[in-house]
């Protein structure tokens, strides 16, 4: 290929196959201006023509969280371990809620996109990264919230409290929540170029991986509801994740370090997996979408 001269400079380079380790993070960084574009899309113009606008994206949570209060802790009367029922509710479904949004904006890059893809390109990744930051500004907003509920409940007397060691777990807890779900996305991402019908499923196995994930109820039930199958409860990732964050924003006494650092790993090697996935199919989708 002709080089550039001094006055001119090439804006796309054509070149053989990239190999397999190639996650294509440089490129994803020259394009964050996109990212940025995105963001704003994703957070504010979702809502642009509706009466209350990007307050739907505290809405939606709130309601959720409000019918899993009375479902679960008024009706069900399941243990939440000495802490009140609705921070406990708030809290857990305010982490998962984070988590099924960074899954979603991943798995839904290629059949939700493809119409934009198929006409300009940029790195595919804006699209998923852009989604998993504004899902954390829902998710810092839903926490402004979440804090004012426990000041509220802690000047009560409610058994609820922050310690060093909660926060210094909070910010590993988030990341790794984060990747995880990007890395699930990701490979579902892969999957549904192909097998369209996967996508027709993942709705329904989120809502079933909520129930075994300890989210409406502490890990310590699991052994009353389901003795059985107590001990192959912990394989899940996400169990230990969910127990850290309510350590780390609730103060209940279940911490385990082996155990998150087995939740660690699972999601470092599924976002690999997912990741390399993701670029692999990022090159001929187009012709199977």
């Amino acid at each position: 290929m002709e080089q550039p001269t001094n006055d001119e400079q090439w804006t796309e380079v054509i070149k053989p196959h990239q190999p397999w380790y190639d996650l294509k993070l440089r490129e994803l960084w020259r394009y964050r201006d996109l990212v940025r574009i995105f963001i704003w899309r994703d957070f504010v113009a979702a809502y642009k023509q509706t009466l209350l606008g990007p307050f739907w994206h505290v809405i939606n949570p709130v309601l959720s969280i409000l019918l899993y209060y009375i479902l679960f802790s008024q009706v069900a009367q399941l243990s939440t371990n000495g802490t009140p029922p609705f921070l406990f509710q708030f809290g857990s479904f305010m982490c998962w809620t984070f988590f099924v949004r960074c899954f979603s904006v991943a798995q839904s890059t290629f059949l939700g996109n493809s119409g934009i893809f198929s006409k300009v390109y940029f790195p595919r990744l804006a699209v998923p990264v852009s989604g998993a930051i504004s899902g954390l500004l829902q998710f810092g907003i839903l926490f402004a919230g979440y804090a004012g509920i426990w000041l509220y409940q802690w000047n009560k007397g409610a058994q609820v409290e922050i310690t060093g060691a909660g926060v210094a777990w909070f910010f590993p807890l988030m990341f790794i929540m984060t990747i995880m779900g990007l890395g699930a996305g990701f490979v579902v991402a892969a999957l549904t170029t192909k097998y369209r019908d996967l996508s027709l499923f993942v709705g329904y196995g989120i809502s079933l991986l909520m129930y075994v994930s300890a989210v409406v109820y502490p890990a310590s039930e699991m052994g009353r509801l389901a003795p059985k199958y107590e001990a192959w409860f912990w394989y899940n990732p996400i169990v230990p994740l969910m127990e850290g964050l309510r350590f780390s924003i609730l103060g209940t006494p279940t911490l385990h370090p082996s155990l998150i650092g087995y939740s660690a790993a699972f999601a470092v090697g599924l976002f690999l997996l997912g990741l390399v996935m993701f670029n692999r199919t990022e090159r001929t989708f187009i012709d199977t979408v």
